[in-house]
């Protein structure tokens, strides 16, 4: 799920991203969370992830919480 993501997010396949993020989206990423899917796709705009995260946490086959450490 999480190479899925990473390839979605350097594509800028924002269509693929909504439904592999979960709408209640817990994003930690440098000590801050960003929560909502919403808030991360706008998050993800600005500053596309480069690498695979620390923690990862499905919930309904989505992306609830993902942390880079």
């Amino acid at each position: 799920m999480t190479a899925e993501v990473l390839a979605a997010v350097a594509a800028g396949d924002r269509a693929r991203l909504r439904l592999l993020l979960h709408p209640y989206l817990h994003w930690t990423e440098g000590g801050r969370t960003i929560r909502g899917r919403t808030r991360v796709l706008e998050h993800l705009a600005g500053q596309p992830v480069t690498r695979p995260p620390a923690a990862c946490e499905l919930r309904d086959g989505q992306v609830y919480r993902w942390t880079v450490g």
